[in-house]
């Protein structure tokens, strides 16, 4: 999932954000439905019944966080993205309450906080006067609106149920949210710019397509039947760790001793958290 960093780095210059989110996923539907289409075929009455809530979860999952993030990254910075994305845990925690009544004790509470600090020294590189003087724009509305629609994603990703296979349902989010984005395409070269089609361009749709897509949205899901919704969502502290990463083997930025120490906060949050009662998710 955290791939899509690099997705938002490297294409900047050759997609504007809502074509890329747009062509990203309806790549991942052709290449999904090649390996699905039999069951979507066989069970497409229930696609009927549950058109619905797919297309909820298209829009929410695929459409805005797809095309949001992208977005808020013209106008506003790495650190204020980073930050700003690291709320949604807790917004899945608040609406994990609020829909299923889900309890969390004090050591999934800590282990939270201590995610969280982890995410907030990433990000701000161990400095606090960068995080005093944080300077807030219209890009991290965006990138809010992303945190909060992936935190809704998630928990009714869990409470729709569904007669599909994960990887079957994952291919009709492409599509449906792929549609819900179809119609800001025309209204994008006005705001933004119009998509130039190349090599370059090509290959950043298809690295979209595959790993921040088809293969994170898989294994979310997977994840999220065997350890729940709230800790499923702490994956979004671990962005700024694997963005570290990446940005050290394939940016050739410098690993500093910020982002282990972040990063140990983060996992140790995390372990705090792992004994979360899956049933009450």
């Amino acid at each position: 999932m955290a791939s899509n960093l690099i997705v938002a780095r490297g294409a900047v210059e050759y997609l504007p954000p809502i074509s890329l989110a747009f062509w990203r996923w309806i790549l991942a539907f052709i290449i999904l439905f090649l390996f699905t289409h039999r069951e979507i075929l066989e069970k497409v009455k229930y696609f009927k019944k549950e058109f619905l809530n797919i297309f909820f979860l298209g829009v929410t999952g695929a459409g805005i966080c797809g095309a949001f993030p992208f977005i808020a990254g013209i106008s506003t910075s790495v650190v204020n993205m980073g930050i700003i994305y690291s709320s949604s845990p807790i917004f899945i925690v608040l609406f994990s309450y609020l829909i299923f009544k889900t309890q969390l004790t004090y050591r999934q509470i800590f282990g939270f906080f201590l995610s969280f600090v982890g995410v907030i020294i990433i990000a701000t590189k161990a400095n606090l006067g960068i995080l005093i003087n944080l300077n807030f724009n219209a890009g991290d509305i965006w990138i809010l609106g992303a945190s909060i629609s992936w935190a809704i994603y998630s928990v009714y990703q869990i409470k729709f149920k569904s007669k599909f296979s994960v990887f079957a349902r994952v291919t009709l989010i492409s599509l449906l949210g792929a549609i819900s984005l179809f119609p800001f395409i025309f209204l994008e070269k006005y705001f933004f710019y119009s998509a130039t089609v190349n090599s370059s361009a090509i290959f950043w749709i298809i690295f979209a397509a595959l790993s921040p897509s088809i293969i994170a949205f898989f294994l979310y899901a997977k994840l999220q039947k065997r350890v729940g919704t709230n800790i499923a969502g702490l994956v979004v502290y671990l962005y700024p760790i694997y963005g570290s990463i990446y940005g050290f083997i394939i940016f050739s930025e410098t690993l500093e001793l910020f982002h282990i120490i972040g990063g140990l906060l983060v996992f140790l949050g995390i372990f705090f958290c792992k004994n979360f009662n899956k049933k009450n998710a």
